[in-house]
């Protein structure tokens, strides 16, 4: 497998280690929250053109999208990316440096990987490689949390019929993800008529009401097949110390691997809702925040064979045969509609989705490496 990198790449790689880490500290200052990665995507796309990727656009979910050799339009093989961080902070963030440390919110997650996809995206183009198929180098928007997968879905729905696989460059090379985490996501408000917590004692408390429709949902068993999970996230509401509360919400998600597990969780949530909905003096509104889908029917030959090719690059780079599990990521999508995706990458940063997240930019030659010679599979 050692043989899938030349001369050029491998030395490229090597030589190249500042200008990756250059690129990547530029980027981390860049915002991304989800939903608004418009700075960020802006100058992926600049970079693209100097870079004499000629053709990166912008589309109206906030991707970035450098087809190269798409001529044809058909057959396509998708490098994706994510863009957006997680957190909200519109202000540039510092990247401070401890030697060979990075220490900066979102380096790893998704940063450092949409850094490597960049640069190797560049040097393909300037090197004149042609792929066997059209490639697409996708720098998605809204992986994270809310953004409910919006780039990758917006995407997938644009080239329907058009993609023969997708590689979601995410995290580490220590795993693969195979396999879609679908999930739901709802805020559920309860009205109640509240009061003076004296004068009128004994009306309806909203938030009572939904703590007690916590405890019903929480007695729920987890169904069988897959792995299936809830969660209370994120519970407010009332108005002072000394008045009934009127109202009260909270932010509750389930998730599962399994697309009838997920349906499983999704019919029994709903009824718990309507059961409250007919209680006296009670109102209970729903709003879905979010949806991310299981894995649908994919050809299983053709996934088989992208996660064995995952598998023996990865092996032969790091002498680890490293496990597969699901995961919520951008293969989700197209998972779901029968397209074959794996996720994996060349962050080793530690921290994920916290502030204290950082990364030793001495790994980033191996994590790039692996990436690298994943890539020229698709190049004669």
């Amino acid at each position: 497998m050692n043989g899938l990198l030349n001369a050029e790449l491998k030395s490229y790689i090597e030589e190249n280690q500042g200008t990756l880490i250059q690129l990547l500290d530029t980027l981390c200052r860049i915002p991304a929250p989800s939903n608004h990665e418009e700075l960020r995507a802006e100058f992926i796309r600049d970079w693209y053109e100097k870079e004499g990727c000629k053709g990166a656009y912008i589309d109206e979910a906030l991707n970035v999208i450098y087809p190269f050799h798409c001529e044809s339009g058909e057959n396509l093989v998708v490098f994706s990316a994510h863009l957006d961080t997680v957190f909200p902070d519109m202000e540039p963030f510092d990247v401070i440096y401890d030697g060979d440390i990075m220490r900066c919110p979102g380096v790893g997650d998704n940063t450092s990987n949409l850094a490597i996809m960049m640069l190797l995206a560049s040097w393909l183009t300037k090197n004149n490689y042609v792929p066997k198929q059209g490639i697409v180098f996708l720098a998605s928007a809204g992986e994270e949390g809310l953004g409910n997968l919006k780039g990758v879905r917006q995407f997938m729905k644009d080239h329907e019929g058009k993609v023969a696989e997708l590689v979601a460059l995410d995290g580490s090379y220590t795993g693969i993800v195979n396999g879609a985490v679908g999930s739901l996501r709802y805020k559920v408000g309860v009205h109640t008529e509240g009061g003076h917590s004296y004068g009128r004692f004994g009306n309806q408390n909203a938030i009572q009401t939904l703590s007690s429709m916590i405890n019903t949902l929480y007695t729920y068993k987890v169904p069988k097949p897959g792995k299936s999970t809830y969660n209370v996230g994120l519970v407010s509401g009332g108005t002072s110390i000394n008045t009934i509360a009127q109202y009260a919400e909270m932010l509750f998600e389930y998730r599962s691997d399994v697309r009838e597990s997920l349906a499983s969780m999704n019919e029994f949530f709903l009824s718990v809702i309507e059961t409250y909905r007919h209680m006296d003096n009670v109102q209970v509104d729903l709003e879905l925040l979010g949806e991310r889908p299981c894995t649908g029917d994919v050809d299983q030959d053709k996934q088989t064979a992208l996660e064995n090719k995952a598998l023996d690059i990865i092996e032969s780079l790091t002498g680890e045969r490293v496990p597969m599990m699901s995961g919520s990521t951008d293969c989700n999508i197209p998972l779901s509609v029968g397209v074959p995706a794996i996720c994996f990458g060349g962050n080793m940063a530690v921290g994920a989705h916290t502030r204290e997240e950082y990364l030793d930019s001495t790994t980033l030659k191996l994590g790039m490496t692996v990436v690298a010679a994943f890539m020229m599979t698709y190049f004669n």
